[in-house]
């Protein structure tokens, strides 16, 4: 990805790295932005596509239903619509997200600041945000869920708060619905281990203040907006962690109207003051968990002033049902977390992967932990109960599995529970889960529950009976060379050893494979014996 004078690629970057990299689709002919835009976006998550099929959409033409036009272009799916596409924000290999996400949160590097930020080119103030067209109604904010939705909510968002008392600034992706030219109406999460913006929402409140300084930013550099999703530590301030990612400083500027930061290469900053005494209703909302949130009280927001770039883009996430361009940065973000969590804060060396399951859990609720075959039955379970209880939100239902079997498979995932776990033995059932984000919330006061699952071997089994990779391989290259149908291989597809398996099988193989079947009954009939049943086991040697 190419790097700028900053040291690390702004929005503008790393659009121009998708569209080299062929990973952008421009769409320049109208689209209504409350009508047609996200849901042309959902065909490519709904249209039985392949992840890697997918990509990051640019619309340059963009009116509403009254025939408006709007002067900024959308971009949506441009930082997770597949993880080829957060790579490319990430500046590595897909193999190397969990590597520098490990090195970025060991070694941080404080921001610097900088004067005429591209943020504040143009500035709009006063009676420049009052009335039809201009401030926020000037913005191309996408409905997400036509035909649910009650408003254009702003979803790519870095909206930034900080502590009353100790100062320290966090950067959270909260949903924010328009309501008029200077008002809006944020959500942040009231759930046990919810939104740090929501704790500073208390602390202010508890203070005695009347209102919140908040900033909310749209198009941070790609190293920086994917720390909203991340969810570090309360009290972990974002933009350090995103200096580590970068290897350089983020460069930031003073807010022009209320006393925070902001990274200075964003897109657009629109600040103002949340109010601290009155909640104002927002949604509906077709939310990340994959249903419609229905009307709440929420924080609304006075609005003092819109910042941006001369030529600014506005991505907006699309989310809702998973999978989407929300489910897979977040499932990016969490599974170098939990893995790290597991390897090395709780010391189980057995654990090679952890894998967040997406389709239709956009919540994350389904875990699975691959460890190696011989890893002490104790060992597995260390496993699951640590998945289980990292997040209050993911881990509802934790399955142990072995490297053979693919996580995103249902089909290899129903056949290892089928095959290798005893229910009686290898099942557990825990009380007292919080409901989580969701429906039905723990607010409630309604609880869930957990379910751990050993499917993972409990010994060496017989191969997998399907022709080796050797066989299947030269087979492929005949059914290209064919013409037949795309082939779009389902692991497993090949067989392969589980460990009960000898070398004097594999030479019989071969034999046989190589048109020299008669040589192995010629081996077999010097192994006749008279003393044994049918059917008993016989291992040469």
């Amino acid at each position: 990805m190419k790097n700028n004078k900053f040291g690390y690629p702004d929005l503008h970057d790393h659009i121009e790295s998708l569209k080299v990299r062929g990973l952008l689709q421009v769409i320049d002919r109208p689209i209504d932005k409350d009508s047609e835009l996200h849901p042309l976006v959902r065909w490519q998550f709904v249209g039985g596509m392949d992840e890697e099929e997918r990509r990051a959409f640019l619309f340059t033409n963009i009116v509403n239903a009254k025939g408006r036009r709007y002067e900024f272009p959308v971009l949506v799916g441009g930082l997770a619509a597949n993880r080829e596409i957060y790579s490319v924000g990430m500046g590595c290999a897909v193999g190397d997200i969990q590597d520098k996400w490990d090195k970025a949160i060991n070694n941080p590097i404080k921001p610097k600041f900088v004067q005429q930020p591209e943020c504040q080119e143009v500035i709009h103030q006063g009676a420049q945000l009052q009335g039809a067209g201009k401030g926020l109604d000037m913005l191309s904010i996408p409905i997400s869920t036509p035909g649910f939705d009650s408003a254009p909510t702003l979803t790519a968002t870095n909206v930034v708060t900080k502590d009353p008392v100790s100062g320290v600034q966090n950067m959270g992706t909260y949903r924010c619905a328009l309501k008029s030219s200077d008002r809006l109406v944020v959500r942040m999460a009231t759930r046990v281990g919810g939104a740090g913006g929501y704790l500073h929402y208390q602390a202010w409140k508890a203070a005695g203040h009347k209102v919140m300084p908040c900033a909310i930013v749209l198009g941070c550099p790609p190293l920086v907006a994917f720390m909203g999703p991340q969810k570090l530590p309360v009290g972990v301030d974002e933009l350090d962690v995103a200096g580590g990612l970068a290897g350089v400083p983020i460069e930031i500027a003073k807010a022009i109207s209320v006393d925070l930061t902001v990274p200075a290469q964003s897109e657009i900053v629109i600040e103002g003051f949340i109010d601290l005494e009155f909640l104002e209703p927002e949604a509906p909302f077709g939310e990340s968990h994959g249903h419609v949130a229905l009307e709440e009280f929420n924080l609304p927001m006075t609005i003092s002033a819109i910042t941006h770039r001369k030529k600014p883009v506005i991505p907006s996430y699309i989310s809702q049902v998973a999978p989407s361009e929300s489910s897979v940065i977040k499932r990016v973000a969490y599974e170098p977390l939990f893995l790290h969590h597991l390897r090395t804060t709780l010391s189980i060396k057995g654990v090679k992967r952890v894998s967040l399951h997406e389709p239709l859990t956009g919540l994350l609720r389904v875990t699975m932990i691959t460890l190696d075959r011989n890893v002490p039955k104790t060992e597995v379970w260390r496993a699951l109960y640590g998945a289980a209880f990292f997040k209050g939100d993911c881990g509802k239902i934790c399955i142990a599995i072995n490297d053979d079997i693919d996580p995103d498979n249902a089909d290899a995932l129903l056949w290892a529970m089928a095959y290798r776990m005893n229910p009686i033995k290898d099942v557990q059932t825990l009380e007292h889960r919080g409901q989580g984000h969701g429906p039905k919330r723990e607010t409630d006061g309604e609880e869930d529950s957990t379910l751990l699952m050993d499917a993972t071997m409990k010994g060496d089994m017989p191969p997998l009976a399907l022709p080796t990779q050797e066989y299947m391989e030269r087979s492929k290259a005949i059914w290209e060379e064919l013409g037949l149908p795309k082939l779009r291989p389902q692991a497993p597809w090949f067989g392969y050893s589980l460990g009960d398996w000898l070398p004097a099988w594999d030479a019989s193989a071969k034999r046989a494979a190589s048109g020299d079947y008669l040589e192995n009954g010629k081996i077999s009939k010097r192994q006749q014996r008279n003393d044994v049943k049918a059917e008993s086991k016989f291992r040469p040697e």
